[in-house]
């Protein structure tokens, strides 16, 4: 089955064209036939970079100004003779859309009916950032592909999982019963990806194993996988709770939030945005939220860079240690996402003093992990295994999809 999973922003459609099948499944085999994105969206110098496997990467540069636009352009590129990897869209057998929030309605990915659409819509007010985008992405394919089946696959469903006394905060009861204000959890797929695919590199399936998943990126979480089932992550009600972030601030003191606006005179919209877009390591650093030009500045001297890379690395332990003692002991630590794939220096300083619970990786291992490889970068000796895997989210998205459409939807891989 070729399916289109598609990933909506509020300027911008990522996508890939994936073959899979449960066969492919089996086999590892499923892959992306194509993938590209579209970006600035609504304006006359929208970019679409187009890449077929095995192909050379094409950008062209021409006026988008709205999704279904986009999207229509997506079909167009992935059918003409001179770049299609398709003949016709009718070869597009479904389509898989990712949707940042569930809430408590969706433990599992969802076939997108009339119904299904507007509980989505019903948790806009729980991800205004988000589940208006991916819905505008998904009512745009649908009047472009409107005769085969779409699938909802939520960031949120994975965390489903969590006991209440790992999602609740200390708040009144009332807040929840009312409002929904809990943990719910982001990044599933990813997490949810990466502990499937460690049992490559451990030998037992995920089922069998306690795992600790760092998606370290501009955006990161941490999840605690006991057996197969997520107990515990990093993220909130919202995005911005847990680990420093390029520009979220992680885990804080709700006074200060108050105190802050007081002092600076901020109204609730210019809190939010000091928050989520000017604080984390780019905050801290004053130079980037980009860990690459990070490392650089902290090798030429710079002060601040090297702290917001410090108290990165120092929040990825504290919930690494935490996770360990939640679970009862782990089995593995698992790095994934643009900073945890890439980044030799945060995943040293990360696990650096967790000797203690039996994990410490190799130096030398831990510099020559190739970009886009599963790998085992610990020491000989470690009893607690330390894993860089790549994910995949649009792999997940793609796979659920094809179980929801052959009516084999089941929580794995």
């Amino acid at each position: 089955m070729k399916v289109l999973v598609i990933n909506s922003g509020s300027s911008s459609v990522k996508y890939q064209l994936i073959e899979t099948s449960f066969e492919l499944i089996e086999q590892d085999a499923d892959h992306a036939i194509a993938r590209g994105s579209v970006e600035r969206i609504g304006t006359s110098s929208a970019v679409h970079t187009y890449r077929p496997a095995g192909r050379d990467k094409v950008s062209v540069v021409k006026e988008i100004l709205e999704h279904r636009v986009a999207i229509a352009e997506i079909i167009e590129t992935l059918t003409a003779p001179e770049t299609g990897v398709i003949r016709e869209a009718a070869e597009i057998e479904a389509v898989g859309h990712r949707m940042v929030h569930g809430g408590e309605k969706f433990t599992h990915s969802a076939l997108c009916t009339a119904e299904v659409v507007q509980e989505i819509e019903d948790c806009c007010e729980l991800a205004p950032l988000h589940n208006p985008h991916n819905l505008r992405g998904y009512h745009a394919a649908r009047q472009i592909l409107p005769d085969v089946p779409h699938a909802a696959v939520f960031d949120t469903s994975y965390h489903q999982t969590m006991p209440q006394h790992a999602y609740l905060y200390g708040l009144p009861y009332v807040l929840y019963t009312r409002h929904g204000i809990r943990r719910y959890g982001f990044h599933g797929t990813s997490h949810r990806f990466v502990g499937w695919r460690s049992r490559k590199l451990l030998g037992r399936p995920r089922e069998e194993t306690r795992l600790i998943t760092c998606h370290l990126g501009n955006g990161a979480s941490i999840c605690a996988i006991d057996h197969g089932r997520s107990v515990d992550t990093s993220m909130g009600f919202t995005p911005l709770e847990g680990l420093l972030m390029g520009t979220r601030c992680g885990d804080l003191d709700p006074a200060v939030i108050f105190y802050v606006m007081h002092k600076e005179d901020l109204t609730e919209y210019e809190a939010s945005t000091m928050l989520n877009k000017h604080s984390g390591l780019f905050g801290v650093s004053g130079v980037s939220n980009d860990m690459i030009e990070l490392e650089k500045a902290e090798a030429q001297g710079h002060e601040r860079a090297r702290l917001a890379i410090d108290i990165f690395c120092y929040r990825v332990k504290k919930y690494v240690a935490a996770y360990a003692a939640a679970m009862g002991g782990v089995d593995a630590v698992i790095f994934t996402g643009g900073i945890g794939e890439n980044s030799s220096i945060v995943r040293a300083r990360s696990m650096a003093g967790l000797e203690f619970m039996g994990a410490s990786i190799d130096p030398a291992g831990n510099e020559a992990a190739v970009k886009g490889r599963e790998v085992d970068i610990s020491t000989p000796d470690a009893k607690v295994r330390t894993l860089v895997i790549p994910t995949n989210e649009e792999l997940i998205i793609a796979r659920d999809t094809l179980r929801l459409v052959k009516g084999k939807l089941q929580p794995t891989g």
